[in-house]
């Protein structure tokens, strides 16, 4: 007779607790290994290695940003930071060092919403300066937090350039326009005096000829600020630039009886705007017969050196004293206003010299001794061997 095993009683209540404890076991090795893995990621810096193609993007993503970029672990330990974050003193070592950004990292993490701050701080590594920075903290997964900080001084810095030069301008077109206005009136009262008409006629003419000038001199400004010769530019001969420039002041120089020599390299060439090279050595050579006395010599010389073309052009005027010559490229700054008032001179000149100089990839140079003259050195890079003209099309407007 086979026997059969005595069957088990197992009550409701076993099961239930054999359940439950299999489920607790269940939940507690997920959670261990979770957590496990967490704690792996977080010892794990950014940019992973090669099998992570994840965060191998992401790193490529935020070296592409153009400002500073920091990823935080949601300890508040620094994973990745660019160097330009480091630039900036947001974070110095391997910590946050910008107080608003700390705050705001906290406030971040403690409920995910995306925050942003404008701050100002001290310039690294000695402090001289301020910065106006923005950061903005966002969640980036579960277990990181991204900062990103651009520098807003130079826009800042560019904004204040344009507010400046806004002033100036309507400063500078309010003096003759105010004139003209004087004189036209000073015409009308003494309509019966023809000796005070014809005074007053010719002082009319001076300020409108000083009205023409400085109009188109900002003119040629606003034209040197906006134009870019590196997308077209021409292979030029220095000789023939500097004639032109010369031939331009050429009357004007005959009138003080000042005398323009010019020598030097006659084979060379650069890469650039005809316009624009002619403009800013005729603005040189204008400003040294403008400002030497009469019975002169403005010399004009060409020369290579160390792959650079050097135009020099150098007179025998009043010359510049060491604490203006820092400052003769700004925009409306003369030296000598009340000269400046009798030459004519607007006090762009040299500004657009500096500019036409930056779109050429150069720089303008100057000596100067007060008593016995100055001179400008435009510094230009020479032309490479079989350098041509490049054309570039113009983008066509479909109407």
């Amino acid at each position: 007779m086979r026997t059969y095993p005595r069957p088990v009683d197992v009550s409701s209540g076993t099961v239930i607790a054999v359940v439950l404890t299999a489920l607790l076991v269940a939940v507690v090795a997920l959670l261990a290994i979770r957590l496990s893995d967490r704690e792996e990621r977080r010892q794990v810096p950014l940019p992973a290695t090669s099998d992570d193609p994840v965060s191998e993007t992401l790193a490529r993503v935020l070296a592409a940003l153009p400002g500073a970029s920091i990823v935080l672990s949601r300890d508040g330990r620094i994973l990745r930071a660019s160097a330009q974050a480091s630039m900036l003193g947001v974070v110095r070592g391997s910590e946050l060092a910008a107080p608003e950004v700390i705050d705001l990292v906290h406030r971040v993490r403690r409920d995910g919403v995306t925050r942003s701050v404008e701050f100002q701080t001290r310039r690294p590594p000695l402090g001289k300066g301020l910065l106006e920075l923005r950061a903005r903290v966002s969640d980036l997964d579960s277990d990181r937090l991204l900062v990103l900080v651009d520098d807003l001084s130079e826009v800042q810095r560019l904004d204040a350039v344009r507010r400046d030069f806004v002033a100036n301008v309507s400063h500078e077109l309010k003096t003759p326009v105010g004139a003209l206005s004087l004189l036209a009136e000073a015409v009308e009262s003494a309509s019966d005096d023809p000796e005070a008409v014809r005074h007053f006629a010719a002082r009319m003419q001076i300020e409108a000829t000083r009205l023409s000038h400085l109009i188109r001199d900002i003119i040629d400004l606003s034209r040197v600020q906006g134009a870019d010769p590196s997308k077209n530019p021409e292979r030029l001969e220095v000789t023939r630039l500097v004639n032109e420039a010369i031939d331009a002041t050429r009357l004007a120089a005959q009138a003080k009886s000042i005398e323009i020599v010019a020598g030097g390299d006659s084979d060379l060439t650069i890469l650039g705007d005809d316009g624009q090279i002619v403009m800013a050595l005729r603005n040189l050579v204008a400003n040294a017969v403008a400002y030497s006395p009469e019975h002169t010599r403005v010399s004009v010389g060409i020369r290579k050196a160390d792959g650079i073309v050097e135009v020099t052009v150098a007179d025998q005027g009043i010359g510049i004293s060491e604490g203006d010559r820092d400052r003769i490229f700004e925009r409306f700054y003369r030296v000598d206003p009340a000269r400046s008032r009798e030459t004519g001179g607007t006090g762009l000149g040299l500004a657009i010299v500096k500019h036409v100089c930056a779109n050429h990839g150069g720089e303008c140079r100057v000596w100067s001794t007060v008593g016995e003259g100055s001179t400008f050195t435009l510094r230009l890079p020479l032309a490479p061997d079989g350098a041509t003209t490049v054309y570039v099309p113009q983008e066509e407007t479909v109407r």
